[in-house]
């Protein structure tokens, strides 16, 4: 019965039967072929009729040669590798068969008569840069070799004196660029002795207001304690600085030269007298415990291109202008007498640089003045300029090996500013007969 509740008809009684019937025997596995031929065949009356051409047995796909070098045999013709056999699309009625297959990167495009290949290129091998050997100037090589040898002998307790065989800096502040670099001379890297020489970077104040100090001390070559005591005296004078920046700074700026020159005078005198308190403390005789000192002072100011420079001591402060040096250190008297303060309209301090008088270590009287003058100059830069201020072991070869001045002039006129590295190997640019410390730090004008 249906689900209308109608009786089912006849026929339909019996196609029931005859699907469940559990004595029907099971069809089994065809006779009929059935193989691909036959299955193309059937495909082909259906939709197009017995004309339809049957596809080959075997379908030439196309190979690409592909040459590849040889890396067992250099010069030889390279071998030849086919390219992978794309598959074929299956047959589809009414389309012609289609091979798709990719070009590959070596291969030209498609031209009349096929895909036109060509050799792919061998993998690129990177060569080893060799290394640039440190330079010389001068007809002879220098006696000593251009890197270190020995390190300075230390114990447990004078570790805190250890300085490094270098340093480098470098900063870019308003229309200038500073490079600065301290290297122990060749002399001490052979022997084993510590850098005597000190270098202080320092800014001080943030924007158009901040300062830049660049310290250069340097000791005697003879005096036992004459690295730390270059580095105290750039470690005081930076001291000073920092506490009456602001004032300096607004000097500078505006142009005040007398007062730029009296103020700093008191300032490197209240260095060079801890130098000599600090010799008594360490029962040395002052001459002992002394360093040659020179300073730049740098406005970040963008409109301001004066550079101040002044300190004591040998050392050197050269400007390269129009591809030539100049000497600017400033001329003292034969005699060695200080150079007088005072100018035609007075010299005097006029500002407050909130500076404490340091105790007198010598009972009876003030301490004496220092063994050289007071050096001080202050002048207005030109875009393109390069400053150069130096310790002794620099300023020797820059006024005793033209050639040196020569090749710093030649690196440094063209192409701007060099990078770090680039002006450490300026600065150790060797020169036969010095073989002291090299102390410098140059400043180049936009």
């Amino acid at each position: 019965m249906s689900q209308q509740g109608e009786k089912p008809a006849a026929h339909e009684d019996e196609w029931w039967r005859r699907l469940y019937d559990e004595t029907a025997p099971d069809t089994g596995p065809s006779s009929a072929a059935d193989s691909l031929d036959d299955r193309f065949d059937s495909a082909s009356d259906a939709v197009g009729g017995a004309d339809t051409p049957r596809p080959p047995d075997h379908v030439d796909h196309p190979v690409t040669a592909v040459p590849l070098p040889d890396p067992r045999s250099p010069g030889a013709d390279p071998p030849t590798v086919p390219a992978p056999e794309a598959p074929p699309v299956a047959p589809e009625p009414d389309l012609p068969r289609t091979v798709v297959r990719g070009r590959a990167p070596w291969e030209a495009p498609a031209g009349p008569s096929g895909p036109q290949t060509f050799a792919a290129p061998p993998p690129a091998v990177p060569e080893p840069s060799a290394r640039p050997a440190p330079g010389h100037v001068g007809d002879r090589p220098p006696t000593y070799d251009a890197e270190p040898a020995a390190l300075p002998a230390s114990g447990p307790d004078d570790l805190d004196d250890l300085v490094p065989d270098t340093v480098l800096d470098g900063a870019r502040y308003g229309t200038f660029t500073l490079r600065a670099a301290s290297v122990r001379g060749d002399s001490a890297r052979f022997r084993g002795e510590p850098r005597r020489d000190a270098l202080l970077t320092a800014r001080f104040g943030t924007g158009d207001s901040a300062l830049v100090l660049v310290a250069v001390a340097g000791g005697d070559r003879g005096a036992e304690r004459a690295g730390p005591a270059a580095a105290d005296a750039c470690r005081w004078i930076g001291g000073s600085v920092a506490r009456s920046h602001a004032r300096l700074s607004d000097d500078i700026r505006a142009g005040r030269r007398d007062d730029l020159r009296s103020g700093l005078h008191r300032l490197t005198d209240r260095t060079y007298g801890k130098l000599r308190a600090r010799a008594v403390e360490l029962g040395l005789e002052p001459s002992a415990y002394h360093a040659g000192l020179r300073c730049l002072l740098l406005s970040a100011d963008p409109e301001c291109r004066t550079r101040v420079f002044f300190g004591i001591g040998p050392g050197g402060l050269f400007r390269l202008r129009d591809g030539a040096w100049q000497d600017l250190d400033p001329v003292l008297p034969a005699t060695g007498a200080a150079v007088p303060e005072a100018g035609p309209g007075g010299d005097r301090l006029t500002m407050d640089l909130q500076i404490t008088t340091v105790p007198s270590p010598y009972a009876g009287g003030p301490p004496p003045p220092p063994a050289e003058p007071f050096r001080f100059r202050a002048s207005v830069a030109r875009p393109g300029d390069t400053l150069l201020l130096c310790g002794n072991g620099l300023a020797e070869p820059m006024r005793g090996e033209p050639a040196l001045a020569d090749e710093l002039a030649r690196r440094w006129s063209a192409d701007g500013p060099p990078g770090l590295p680039a002006f450490l190997a300026d600065t150790q640019l060797r020169t036969k007969g010095y073989a002291d410390d090299r102390t410098g730090a140059a400043v180049w004008e936009a």
